[in-house]
């Protein structure tokens, strides 16, 4: 088959790439981590099947697909959860969660073939986005896009690009911008349930860690590792040891 892949993420296409050039399954002809320029050489290339991500900056996935002419099978890779994910079990279109497993790349390749081989058409596209955008269109996203921070009977917003990381200390919860630390009316569980997953990550029991601030990772004894962050005083948070492979899988490493 021939396939297309556009991820706004340089790490996770170049995973994805290695993984299908693996199983000899694809011929690549294609990929892009700009969507507005993706959207031109689809138009140019026609692949049978796309492999898409989402949330990207400029053109989502959904206003990529509304603009094709003609639409190819379309598995889409994504860090979004069981609570959007549901929405995309429809005929011709199947997801990949990020970091992609290899066993589900097989299930999703093995379907992409045989619809490709018994001529099977995708859905309309309208219909597909129909589905979803009750879920996901902007202003109706199921993740925060901020939380409040209460001090007295002052309760203050607070953006959650602003937000490096959450930590939890004294039998409380603190969101750490660049400018101080707020304590907040939830547990880091609780934070983890309503934050969206393309952007924060559990990284220890007691840490959440916004994946914008990230500015490198080392490693350390025991197979720990420690994150360094964006802001000035350029913070160090531990990473446990049963959280390493997760946040490299989600930067593609």
């Amino acid at each position: 088959m021939r396939a297309f892949l556009v991820d706004d993420e340089p790490l996770a296409l170049e995973r994805l790439s290695r993984m299908l050039e693996a199983t000899g399954r694809v011929d690549i002809v294609g990929s892009s981590t700009d969507p507005v320029r993706a959207l031109e050489e689809l138009r140019r290339v026609s692949p049978e099947v796309l492999f898409l991500d989402i949330h990207m900056p400029g053109l989502s996935g959904f206003e990529l697909l509304a603009e094709l002419p003609i639409q190819p099978l379309v598995i889409f890779t994504t860090a979004y959860d069981r609570y959007a994910l549901e929405a995309f079990r429809v005929n011709a279109i199947d997801y990949l969660l990020k970091p992609v497993e290899p066993d589900l790349l097989d299930r999703a390749l093995a379907k992409a073939e045989r619809m490709t081989s018994q001529g099977e058409r995708p859905p309309d596209v309208r219909e597909l986005l129909a589905r979803i955008g009750a879920t996901l269109q902007p202003g109706k996203s199921p993740w925060l896009d901020r939380i409040a921070s209460r001090s007295g009977d002052k309760v203050e917003p607070i953006d959650l690009r602003r937000v490096t990381h959450f930590f939890s200390k004294d039998k409380l919860t603190f969101a750490s911008t660049l400018e101080r630390s707020h304590v907040v009316d939830m547990t880091i569980s609780e934070l983890e349930q309503k934050l969206d997953p393309a952007r924060f990550i559990r990284i220890h029991r007691g840490a959440i860690l916004n994946l914008d601030h990230l500015l490198e990772l080392h490693g350390m004894f025991g197979g720990r590792m420690l994150a360094r962050l964006k802001d000035g005083k350029k913070t160090e948070l531990p990473v446990s040891r049963d959280r390493v492979a997760a946040l490299k899988g989600r930067l593609g490493l």
